[in-house]
């Protein structure tokens, strides 16, 4: 049962659907309230993720051996990501990760926390970890800026675009000239009593907002940009969520051999869509290259300046140059494909590391 915000009462609301569902999509003026929230100036309501804890002396080194993710030392107030794999290195969980001092706190989409936190107990043997999924108790408040007020309040700062320790550039940009720099993103721990109160009088912004400013960002979001057989590589995740040379965790044997070989069998791409047109494609519309399917569209929104924009997994073989068509039904449109994963890893890992594939 979906528990719904009270900050669903403010005046304009509209609740979101699907994934967001319980919060508001917007507060009746979408485009500003993007404006707003890109600007530092509103925050999102993001009541509706799940949040699920594990304290005890064992939790870091605990997780660190059943994720991807380097964490063992992870100090107090420190932000970092990490994904739970299959054997065959597909995504299951994709977790955002601060620690207090006492307990670890992972945020999770909405339709992860039980899953996770009932995977976890299974995982404990005899180690001095507790697990619980706190999401009745605990909301979360998002912002593109530090707000001095919540200073007290534990935060999740995403290390998104910058390539962590440990980790891998996909993309075919330098960090530099990442356009996830231009999102910096905060999420705020808050009692979930205390919400209305923390928010006070500040400008809100809907889910709508952030999802767009997401997309511009190339940030993949967990259940949109994933499927049952996503793994990390197509969608850039090695630079924020792997440590490539960690030790031995479920599914590194395939995060390996796929990062050697650099052949990903598909890649997330940015797309601008024709402006034309009065509607924008629905998530799930096919992505062609001519008669051919190629891809999916994953996320669509209208972004503030750029209008429709979405993000889209496609076949690695798709040539960058080429430009797709969205098919929503019997409703085409064009669509310009921006690289995000590089088509050809391996020639960017080998240019990389200073020798080209098959010229070592």
């Amino acid at each position: 049962m979906t528990t719904k915000s009270p900050l669903l009462a403010r005046p304009g609301a509209v609740e979101a659907g699907g994934a967001d569902a319980g919060v508001a999509s917007h507060y009746g003026e979408p485009l500003r309230e993007q404006r707003a929230l890109a600007g530092g100036t509103a925050v999102v309501d993001l009541s509706h993720r799940g949040i699920v804890t594990v304290t005890g002396p064992d939790r870091l080194s605990w997780l660190n051996t059943l994720s991807s993710q380097q964490v063992t030392n992870l100090t107090p107030g420190q932000s970092s990501e990490l994904l739970l794999l299959s054997v065959q290195g597909r995504i299951e969980f994709d977790a955002r990760v601060v620690d207090d001092g006492a307990s670890t706190w992972l945020i999770v989409e909405a339709a992860e926390a039980g899953p996770l936190a009932e995977w976890f107990n299974k995982m404990k043997f005899m180690l001095r970890v507790e697990i619980a999924d706190v999401s009745a108790d605990w909301a979360v408040l998002g912002s593109t800026r530090p707000v001095p007020e919540w200073a007290g309040l534990l935060a999740w700062e995403d290390p998104w675009p910058h390539v962590g320790a440990g980790g891998y550039s996909y993309a075919v940009v330098g960090e530099d000239a990442h356009p996830g720099l231009e999102r910096p993103w905060f999420e705020y721990l808050v009692p979930a009593a205390e919400l209305e109160a923390t928010v006070g009088d500040r400008p809100l912004a809907g889910v709508w907002a952030a999802e767009a400013l997401r997309i511009a960002a190339w940030r993949p979001r967990w259940g949109a940009e994933t499927d049952d057989k996503t793994i990390p590589h197509e969608l850039d995740l090695l630079r924020t969520a792997v440590h490539l040379n960690k030790g031995c965790y479920k599914g590194q044997e395939t995060v390996a051999r796929v990062h050697n070989l650099g052949h990903p069998p598909r890649r997330l791409v940015f797309l601008q869509l024709d402006g034309s047109q009065h509607t924008m494609p629905a998530v799930g519309s096919e992505v062609r290259s001519g008669e051919r399917r190629v891809g999916t569209v994953t996320s669509v929104a209208q972004h503030y300046e750029m209008g429709p924009i979405a993000l889209a997994v496609v076949k690695r073989s798709v040539a960058p140059e080429e430009v797709l068509t969205v098919l929503d039904g019997e409703e085409p449109y064009t669509a310009a494909q921006e690289l995000i994963v590089a088509p050809d890893a391996g020639q960017v890992v080998g240019r990389q590391t200073g020798f080209l594939r098959g010229t070592r």
